[in-house]
């Protein structure tokens, strides 16, 4: 399975890859919004995970864009 995390908070986006790695998932990082758009674009995603508020695009405005597409 491949997680694509999605937070502006480094601590946060680290130690979730972390755990869910140990457990075994493919997992990809994105620090905000608008790169996080570009990841899921990019790649084939079982699961997002994304931070709502964060600087540039918030995840609510992330999710609808990746969704459109």
């Amino acid at each position: 399975m491949k997680i694509l995390i999605i937070d502006d908070e480094r601590s946060i986006r680290n130690s979730l890859r972390e755990i869910l790695t140990e457990e075994g998932y493919v997992v990809d990082v994105a620090e905000d919004g608008v790169s996080g758009v570009k990841a899921a674009l990019g790649g084939h995603y079982d699961v997002i995970f994304s931070d709502i508020k964060m600087p540039q695009m918030d995840g609510i405005t992330a999710a609808r864009r990746i969704s459109e597409e």
